[in-house]
This record gives structure tokens, C-alpha cells and sequence, in this order.
């Protein structure tokens, strides 16, 4: 009931309360009772023997797929030189579009 309430780092430690409140054993019983993988449930035991103080970011900063216009810089000249033809609306404006579909820029 409480999964969809909590982000990940919440529900390592819910697991790792859970295997230690168990005691010997408990972080196998605590995987097969909630279909998570052992070293997850274990992963969550030494975090709750580690730093108690909440923290505010879930993952790790820098983590994660970096921008396209970062890895890409020529994209936003590409893309750009697609959509300019079919572009409507006012161009001082920043709400444009385009009438061509993505399968269309995607070809």
C-alpha cells in the first residue's frame, strides 16, 4: 500500500527496517515477501547502519542520460532546418509549431 508513496532511497530503508526488525534471515524473507532482490533488501540494511539524517536528492547529481544538445551540439541546427520550412505562428514569439508529424521529421 505504501509503494506508490515512496521514492527510491524511502523504500530501501522501509526494506532494510523490515529485514532488521526480522532479525537473522529476515532480509530473505523480507525479498521473497516483497519480490525485491536481496542485495537491494542487504543494500538497505547498511544504509540504515550508515547516515540517518534525511537527504534531499533521491539519486546521486550528475546521474542520469545527458542532454541530446549537450552530447549533439549540430542537433538544434538539424532539427531547426526541418521544421523551419513548415513552421506557423508568430516567430517572436516562443509558441511555434510545426504541420509536418513526427513520423515526417523522424524520416
Amino acid at each position: 500500500m505504501l509503494r506508490p508513496h515512496l521514492d527510491e532511497r524511502q523504500r530501501l530503508l522501509l526494506l532494510g527496517v523490515e529485514a532488521t526488525e526480522l532479525g537473522r534471515g529476515g532480509i530473505k524473507a523480507v525479498a521473497q515477501a516483497t519480490g525485491a532482490h536481496p542485495d537491494t533488501v542487504a543494500r538497505g540494511v547498511h544504509e540504515l547502519d550508515g547516515d540517518p539524517a534525511p537527504q534531499v536528492r533521491v539519486r546521486a547529481a550528475g546521474g542520469g542520460r545527458k542532454k541530446l544538445a549537450t552530447t549533439d551540439p549540430e542537433l538544434f541546427v538539424a532539427l531547426k532546418a526541418l521544421v523551419d520550412p513548415e513552421t506557423r505562428g508568430d516567430p517572436m514569439s516562443l509558441l511555434l509549431w510545426t504541420t509536418k508529424s513526427t513520423r515526417h521529421l523522424a524520416r
